[in-house]
């Protein structure tokens, strides 16, 4: 894997007002995270948006493509960790799958940070691509492990006459009618984005077939 800088410090540590317990919570996080054998991914260590806690946050993406940020915010004691706002970092109202809480020292709690990034760093992820006349409308990444969906679009230009319409008057929208892939059924083709499906099994296992992925017999 390229050497890649995990969870430095975004900033002066004496604009951040950075104390020395958590300073000692980002030099043991990184330490371990140093170790890991994971794909890329981009990370830092700085404050939230409010001040108010200590932040840790490993951003998934594809190509130049943001697809998630996962993070922990460290208040006191206290950390607790989830999937988090892509701008202003903040974590969620309702918790995901993906939600943890716990307390303990400086170190106890690095601890347990650098093992929950490093299984969401392990996630296996995909991507899945709707295709109309030879060209592409519609993509949409995921982890193919439990199917939770980070990032897609769709182009209404390039997609078939009047599915635009449908999936509308569907429901498969959300906002200002931006269109949801969850209304266009099967993919056309599965892409490995990072990692692989399996990563226990033979060469053939591992290999992303649209057959296994959809589950097909």
């Amino acid at each position: 894997m390229p050497e890649n800088p995990w969870f430095e410090i975004d900033g002066p540590v004496g604009e951040l007002e950075i104390d020395e317990a958590e300073l000692a919570f980002a030099a043991r996080l990184r330490a371990l995270a140093g170790c890991w054998d994971v794909p890329f991914a981009s990370s830092w260590v700085g404050r939230a948006e409010d001040d108010s806690s200590l932040l840790a946050v490993v951003t998934l993406g594809a190509s130049r493509l943001s697809l998630a940020d996962f993070g922990v915010h460290i208040t006191g004691s206290t950390m607790r960790g989830d999937r988090l706002h892509n701008q202003l970092y903040f974590l969620p109202e309702r918790p995901t799958s993906f939600s943890m809480e716990v307390t303990g020292s400086p170190e106890e709690l690095a601890e347990r940070a650098a093992e929950w990034f490093e299984t969401i760093l392990r996630k296996p992820v995909v991507r899945y691509e709707w295709e109309h006349n030879g060209q592409i409308y519609a993509e949409l990444y995921l982890f193919a492990d439990t199917k939770e969906g980070m990032a897609q679009s769709y182009n209404s230009a390039l997609s078939p006459p009047g599915q635009e319409q449908e999936l509308i008057a569907a429901g498969h929208v959300v906002g200002l009618n931006w269109i949801q892939t969850s209304g266009l059924g099967r993919p056309d083709r599965i892409v490995p984005v990072r990692g692989t499906v399996d990563d226990g099994g033979s060469s053939k296992r591992r290999r992303m077939s649209l057959r296994g992925l959809l589950g097909r017999p």
